[in-house]
């Protein structure tokens, strides 16, 4: 077994196993005290937030898992709504609160769900930018004391998770602490640079590795960036895959430098605040975040958007089913993403070397996952015990994407000698036609659900008759056994 060493050389040696590559479909799990009140801004998406009101945008978030910190700006929806509703009372008065609505929780169900709707791997949040520890941490806190939960809930869902035959992985907010600053934020200036210095380094390393040792976590899903200097991060990333050498590290880890130490002065912030701005007013609104590249990871990890190519290095498209990861009780059903986006962006991020980690936010009051998470959840997981051989397992193919003659998209994908076919949409009519994809002469296709069926080439496009189904079909995957190379 390979010792990896303290330095980038060691460390990116590291290969992505293949159970990650193969992997395909993760659950993301964003649950704390910030479901009691599940409430932030409806302002659209978090870039279409920082570009319309940057001055404020950290504050009016879509995010309920920032209400935290959106409370102490007096201008903000959450602050008002906080008022009202709360009366002002202090954030730390959620936590008796989720700890009743805990009383109700069953991760053995948690589980079964995750399991019907094909995911492969699950991370859970375990500490978020509240600071709040949903574990019994040895690791004392220097500023409040007992911020943590006494019932071990990343243990508990660990042990459910993989006795369902999935991988088990660990969300930590390592750059962001509000019990460590408490300092309202408001500008993307003002959260950049309130990474906690002073004793927050050695606090954040001490509970990843008491994460590490005790949970033996196989993804380390690390959020806006590393507390600690290069060379610490690095003895923490070997020291994490010498105990878990299928582990996987992701791109949130850029940790603190100089330049970034002096993000924590105003004047700095300020300058960084007006260049931003500048640039939002150039350049068109992406509705996503795409953390920066940092010297060491695993894989990427753009939030709520993608990427338009096929990459050469892994990725994970991360997002919530609502414009929030954390649950909102103000999102309707109208405000999650239909079933027919959440299948076309699955596929369309695998076809082009991508996870995809979809986050369920559950309620606080009762531990439950709302129904228009789990009504999602399960449909994707019908599509994939029919389709899933078009999808776990492959890698990309020479091309991500092409549509059909009625312009409907399609996916492809590859595994050990096939090329599959994805049609997105309902196809009408006995047949459907992929342009510009040649099957070899002596090919068979396979309808994924059904069996062998005929086709044609018809110059450049192959022409598949479908099976009589009665009706419309939607979302069919193909298997071609032998692709022209010049198709």
């Amino acid at each position: 077994m390979t010792k990896f060493e303290p330095t980038l050389a060691s460390l990116n040696a590291h290969k992505v196993p293949e159970w990650y590559e193969d992997a395909k479909f993760g659950i993301f799990i964003h649950w704390g005290m910030w479901a009691i009140p599940s409430f932030a801004s409806h302002h659209g998406s978090i870039g279409e937030t920082f570009a319309k009101q940057y001055d404020i945008a950290v504050a009016l978030t879509p995010y309920t898992e920032w209400y935290c910190n959106a409370i102490k700006v007096p201008e903000s929806d959450s602050a008002k709504h906080h008022q009202n509703v709360w009366k002002g009372a202090p954030y730390e008065d959620f936590r008796a609160l989720f700890l009743k609505g805990l009383e109700q929780w069953d991760p053995k169900e948690w589980a079964k769900i995750f399991k019907a709707s094909g995911a492969q791997y699950v991370v859970l949040v375990t500490k978020h930018h509240d600071g709040y520890s949903l574990w019994p941490t040895e690791v004392p806190h220097p500023y409040k004391e007992g911020w943590h939960t006494e019932r071990d809930i990343v243990g508990e869902l660990g042990d459910a998770v993989r006795a369902e035959g999935m991988r088990y992985g660990l969300y930590y907010s390592g750059g962001i602490d509000w019990s460590f600053n408490p300092e309202p934020l408001r500008t993307l200036g003002d959260f950049v640079g309130s990474v906690p210095g002073g004793k927050y380094p050695a606090y954040a390393t001490a509970q990843v590795k008491e994460l590490i040792d005790k949970y033996k976590p196989a993804v380390l899903w690390n959020d806006i960036s590393w507390p600690t200097s290069m060379s610490d991060m690095m003895r923490t990333f070997a020291y994490y895959y010498n105990s878990v050498p299928e582990g996987v590290i992701n791109d949130r880890v850029t940790p603190v430098s100089w330049k970034s130490k002096l993000m924590r002065f105003k004047w700095m912030r300020k300058q960084f605040d007006k260049k931003v701005k500048a640039h939002i007013a150039k350049n068109p609104v992406n509705k996503g975040v795409v953390p920066p590249e940092p010297p060491h990871y695993d894989f990427r990890t753009p939030e709520y958007t993608t990427f338009n190519e096929i990459q050469s290095r892994k990725w994970e498209a991360t997002r919530g089913m609502s414009h929030s990861f954390g649950f909102n009780h103000n999102d309707t059903d109208a405000d999650y993403l239909s079933n027919d986006q959440l299948l076309f962006d699955f596929v369309d991020a695998v076809s082009k070397n991508g996870n995809l980690l979809l986050n369920v936010g559950p309620r606080g009051t009762d531990a439950q996952i709302p129904s228009e998470q789990t009504s999602r959840l399960f449909t994707l997981g019908k599509w994939m015990a029919v389709n899933g051989d078009a999808i776990y397992g492959t890698r990309p193919w020479k091309r991500a994407d092409g549509t059909t003659r009625t312009d409907l998209p399609v996916r492809f994908t590859a595994k050990a000698g096939r090329v599959y076919a994805i049609v997105l949409g309902k196809v009408t009519g006995g047949e459907v036609a992929i342009r510009n994809f040649k099957a070899a002469n002596d090919a068979d296709v396979m309808l994924l659900g059904h069996g062998a069926v005929t086709w044609r080439q018809e110059g450049d496009d192959l022409v598949i008759a479908l099976p009589a189904t009665g009706g419309e079909a939607a979302d069919l995957a193909f298997s071609v056994s032998k692709v022209d190379p010049q198709g």
